[in-house]
């Protein structure tokens, strides 16, 4: 018997670049505030700088939005670039936040992307060692008394000479959680430190949506090994998977929506099919280490990588999906560009309230295979 699984919400997001920009924010919001309402855990919000067709700039300022419209919800950066920031501004802005939703959020940290980078000047850098000095800055800046002192090879922080204690200048502010909230990393390769680093140091992590199975197994298994070193629990509750989804009330339905090469999903594999083909990462996407590159075309991507069908299927196939990659703690379902919104709106009530329900029951052995 597993585990129950929660639900959750990963928001890239990636829209056709033509689609009006005040459109595309309105149409985000809406999907997270839904998201609140129908009992989702967690929504985690992706940020690019110079990205048309993924458009939220800033996941803090897209949460500050959402603050009073979703009272429920765990809200996380997914993820907060570190290597854009000086981590006295991200650590300013995360404290803020943080009090924004009354302590209802998760850090989620990484390196950005490249196209960030070089948007900055920034292409030179190790910026996972940057990334990892930037939030090694912001836990002192969060937990040390000032005036601060903070050098590295990266950053420095100071405010010995501005320090006046009296009217709290050089005094940064705190989050709300204490010491900080918690911090989460994402992942997409299969052999990469994060996962073990994650598992180690008592913090979460989120496979990418656009994994293979291997990947997720082999993050799962790192994540694991790294809280066994430390002496943690080998509980693989806080690791976190993204996957597109898509319920609908027939099966007809749901393949034509999901699978269509011109839908909403085509175009998001087609987009991350291009990013990664560019970066030299295409094979992040296979199933398994060894498979053809004529599975890796953007209608077989599709195919393989989206969950799609009536509730029944659907809960199926992420338990098949569970058992082939090993237990996590919670699924994100992941927000695609709403070609049809009343379809859209009610795959996600769907999945709430007659998807999980049935993975629950099955998780609690309460549920024969095939179910009625």
């Amino acid at each position: 018997m597993q585990n129950p699984l929660k639900l959750g919400f990963f928001i890239q997001p990636v829209h056709p670049p033509l689609r009006p920009y005040a459109d595309v924010l309105r149409e985000d919001r809406e999907a997270v505030v839904l998201a609140d309402r129908l009992g989702y855990r967690e929504a985690f919000i992706g940020e690019h700088l110079v990205d048309s067709a993924e458009t939220i700039t800033s996941s803090l300022a897209f949460i500050a939005h959402l603050a009073d419209a979703c009272p429920s919800i765990t809200f996380g950066t997914g993820v907060l670039p570190l290597a854009n920031y000086h981590p006295a501004m991200a650590a300013a802005q995360v404290a803020m936040v943080d009090h924004l939703v009354h302590g209802r959020l998760v850090l989620g940290v990484g390196p950005g992307v490249r196209g960030d980078a070089e948007a900055i000047g920034d292409l030179g850098s190790d910026r996972n060692r940057k990334t990892q000095e930037a939030l090694d800055h912001m836990c002192r800046i969060w937990s040390e008394e000032p005036p601060y002192r903070i050098a590295g090879e990266f950053y420095r922080t100071t405010t010995e000479r501005s320090l006046d204690q009296q009217i709290g200048l050089g005094v940064a502010v705190r989050p709300l959680q204490r010491p900080h909230p918690p911090i989460a990393i994402t992942s997409i390769r299969p052999d990469g430190q994060g996962p073990y680093a994650a598992g180690a140091r008592g913090w979460t992590g989120i496979s990418a949506t656009y994994v293979g199975a291997y990947v997720v197994r082999a993050q799962i298994q790192s994540y694991l090994e790294g809280r066994r070193s430390a002496g943690l629990s080998v509980d693989p509750s806080g690791w976190r998977v993204a996957r597109s989804v898509f319920v609908a009330d027939d099966e007809i339905t749901a393949r034509r929506y999901a699978y269509g090469e011109d839908g909403a999903h085509g175009f998001y594999f087609h987009v991350m099919r291009t990013k990664l083909a560019k970066a030299g990462a295409l094979d992040v996407m296979r199933d398994f280490s060894n498979q053809p590159d004529s599975d890796l075309t953007t209608r077989r991507c599709i195919e393989r990588l989206v969950i799609a069908g009536t509730p029944e299927s659907v809960a199926d196939q992420i338990l098949e999906f569970r058992e082939e990659v090993g237990a996590f703690g919670t699924l994100l379902y992941t927000g695609h560009d709403w070609t049809d919104p009343a379809l859209a709106r009610r795959s996600m009530d769907l999945m709430a309230n007659e998807v999980l329900p049935r993975i629950d029951r099955a998780a609690q052995g309460t549920t024969p295979n095939g179910y009625t």
